[in-house]
């Protein structure tokens, strides 16, 4: 098994500015500037960590290029890709749609390029070059829609490799799970009416965008049935993921059979992050990764391609990322969780009926899925 990574120092470089957390940066309003909660502190330090760690001698380094216009218009409108290069063309930046999104100068073309880090690295996984991957790409995309961007996104990278995929490597059916801790929306409106790419979303019920990533959120047209959400209450931990994993996104990929799993890899659901209050830790979202690794194996020779999402705790979200990425490569470091003693009670809190709901609602859902395949 070879697990292929892309990064770039440019990904760093995109700039969101001196906002105070989410907010523009206002004095004479009372809001003085501060660092934008999506900078790039997190990333860069789970790059570091990954390095010092040895485990990146052991991975097979892919280098990324940036999506082509026609790669972006296979997923976006023309005049969302003409306002975020006007956006980026300005020296002090702009917004991508939101309001809360913000372009930096240049940022356009970082954007291309983290789309394009996930292309290539799904073109690997086609060619046989690897048998897995993860892209530690930013801006994030899963927010991102066909019209504009939102919630720090701007390019859907995971919807233009989806497309790229199916329009040029022969791989006609593509599932998109996605754990970021906030509904992968603008995924999930990309294909709702597409039946040959199914989403999945685990995420905390309410949180963003408002009203979105409802159970009844299942597809439209010929797509109806392929998009499944779990909207998980607040609180939601470590058995109550396990039980969505096991009870929704391993029996509808098994239905699905897909060909590819591209994976929104989002960290923001752990236990300190400032963005959400669920109660994942590394040892969750390592565990999380063996089903799913598991289940490429099975279903799809293996071929799961995961982009970094969210995921704001600057000295948490390494040790998650690094969890994850250990059982992507099926190995493991000299580096364990220093704050596994300091979490192991809330992995260890017990389903509660609310939680259990929430998932038995998706699950009876998942009959709803066109292609009854059994998985063998």
């Amino acid at each position: 098994m070879t697990t292929g990574y892309v990064f770039h120092p440019e990904y760093l470089w995109h700039d969101t500015g001196t906002s105070a957390g989410l907010l523009p940066a206002n004095p004479a309003a009372g809001i003085p500037p501060a660092a934008h909660i999506e900078n790039p502190e997190a990333k860069r330090r789970v790059h570091e960590l990954i390095h010092a760690s040895g485990l990146l001698g052991e991975l097979m380094i892919i280098e990324p290029r940036r999506a082509t216009v026609a790669e972006l218009l296979r997923v976006h409108t023309e005049a969302h890709v003409q306002h975020l290069k006007a956006q980026s063309d300005l020296r002090a930046g702009g917004d991508a749609g939101d309001g809360f999104s913000p372009v930096g100068h240049g940022s356009y073309d970082i954007a291309r390029l983290a789309a394009g880090g996930l292309i290539e690295l799904v073109t690997a996984a086609a060619h046989g070059d690897i048998t897995n991957g993860y892209a530690l790409v930013r801006p994030p995309g899963h927010h991102a829609t066909a019209e504009a961007g939102m919630g720090f996104c701007l390019f859907n990278s995971i919807a233009v490799a989806a497309r790229h995929a199916q329009a040029e490597l022969g791989l006609a059916r593509i599932a998109v799970v996605d754990f970021d801790a906030h509904h992968g929306n603008g995924t999930q409106a990309i294909f709702y009416d597409d039946p040959s790419v199914l989403t999945i979303s685990l995420h905390q019920a309410g949180c963003f965008p408002p009203d979105s990533g409802w159970t009844h959120e299942n597809g439209t047209g010929d797509g109806a049935g392929y998009a499944l959400n779990v909207p998980l209450p607040p609180g939601s931990g470590h058995p109550a993921y396990l039980s969505a994993m096991h009870q929704v996104v391993l029996p509808a990929l098994n239905r699905f059979a897909p060909d590819l799993i591209l994976l929104a890899a989002g960290f923001d659901a752990n236990v300190w992050d400032p963005l959400a209050r669920q109660m994942l830790t590394a040892a969750s979202y390592r565990e999380i990764t063996r089903l799913l690794v598991d289940a490429a194996d099975r279903l799809c020779h293996g071929r799961l391609v995961a982009a970094h999402e969210g995921g704001y705790n600057p000295w948490y979200v390494p040790y998650c990322a690094l969890a994850f990425l250990e059982e992507l490569a099926g190995t493991t470091t000299h580096v364990t969780d220093p704050l596994a003693a300091a979490v192991a009670g809330y992995a260890a809190e017990p389903l509660t009926p609310q939680q259990q709901a929430a998932v038995g609602e998706a699950a009876q859902l998942i009959s709803r899925l066109g292609a009854a395949v059994t998985a063998s």
